[in-house]
């Protein structure tokens, strides 16, 4: 009787989460109770990922793959990562809280001799032809799909400090986009965990097309030879649209025989790889 029970409890419980079909709430810092925007929100494998706003909030639709025991990972920069299960949540109104990590890591100071300029990625815009999109006609909008990331993978064989980052937008539907810059190590063919523990957000404006720089000067970011391959990408956090259909957001690219794009749908979502060659590139200077 017991059991029958618990099942009809579990039965009736991801009843209602399907029926609801989201999981809302606000994300704040255990000490002093401020709202954390952008913070990563998922379950792993699930397809089921988004960020909160620059509020805070968050809204996390879960889909029928998704049952009461599933983990929710809430993870973001400067905090150690929250893990809550599906069952322990409500529908709305909940309040997470994330605390501060402890960081022992020493400041790195790194001097070069003779530094020299060096481009890692595809800086051509070829003719225009080829271009690699955030979202398509399938895809009902652009909020459905928040956290969502692009990027390439690059070789680095050389001890460099980055300058700038830059790819080239060939189409754009949206008065604002706010991405996160992340860097991953490459492991097994595909980006894992993250490299470089810097906060990097930026907005592209107006429908702007064309190149796009992002300056990376103000946060001293060192690459090490040792790190072999990693993965850069951007990452869809927030957009208003320029109308109410808008929806696209492209790249320019290029088929590749030699270079590798990654792409995945949300966080915690798995990576996908592609024979492309985004217009993507690092600026820098090098031992």
């Amino acid at each position: 009787m017991k059991y029958t029970s618990t099942l009809l409890f579990l039965f009736l419980f991801f009843g209602i989460y399907a029926q609801e079909n989201n999981i809302s709430g606000e994300i704040q810092d255990s000490q002093n109770n401020a709202a954390l925007e952008y913070v990563n929100i998922g379950i792993s494998n699930k397809n089921v990922g988004t960020v909160s706003n620059e509020e805070g909030n968050f809204i996390l639709k879960i889909n029928e793959k998704v049952n009461p025991n599933d983990t929710i990972l809430f993870s973001h920069i400067g905090f150690e990562t929250k893990k809550v299960l599906v069952s322990q949540l409500k529908s709305n109104n909940n309040v997470v809280k994330m605390t501060p990590s402890e960081n022992n890591l020493k400041e790195v100071v790194v001097s070069f001799k003779k530094p020299k300029p060096k481009q890692f990625g595809r800086s051509a815009k070829g003719l225009g032809l080829m271009h690699f999109n955030f979202f398509s006609v399938l895809d009902k909008t652009a909020d459905d799909y928040l956290s969502r990331e692009r990027g390439m993978e690059f070789r680095i064989k050389k001890d460099c400090q980055l300058n700038d980052f830059n790819f080239n937008i060939t189409s754009n539907e949206f008065k604002s986009v706010k991405f996160r810059l992340n860097f991953y190590k490459v492991e097994n063919g595909l980006p894992s965990t993250i490299l470089i523990e810097k906060e990097i957000i930026f907005e592209v404006k107006d429908n702007k097309l064309g190149l796009f720089t992002v300056d990376l000067k103000p946060y001293d970011i060192y690459l090490d030879k040792e790190m072999g391959d990693i993965a850069v990408t951007i990452q869809w956090l927030e957009s208003v649209k320029s109308t109410e259909k808008s929806k696209f957001f492209a790249i320019s690219t290029a088929m590749s025989a030699t270079e590798n794009s990654f792409y995945r749908e949300r966080n915690m979502a798995g990576w996908s790889k592609s024979g492309q060659s985004l217009t993507f590139y690092l600026n820098t200077m090098c031992q």
